[in-house]
């Protein structure tokens, strides 16, 4: 298991599932995470971290 960090982009909102697009890769696929592991004041287009097991927010400035 690594504990590298990652970025993410909120490609969509569906319920209570995001759709997540890992930034880095050209590759990547779209993953489905449960909204309950994300902070509560994500919107379609911000940008995530994930790293040590925790979503964070990306400031926008």
């Amino acid at each position: 298991m690594t504990f590298e960090k990652k970025m993410y982009t909120v490609t969509g909102i569906d319920g209570d599932y995001a759709h997540l697009l890992e930034c880095e890769r050209e590759d990547a696929e779209d993953k489905l995470v449960a909204r309950a592991l994300l902070p509560a004041e994500i919107y379609e287009g911000c940008r995530l971290s994930y790293e040590m097991l925790t979503y964070r927010m990306e400031d926008e400035g």
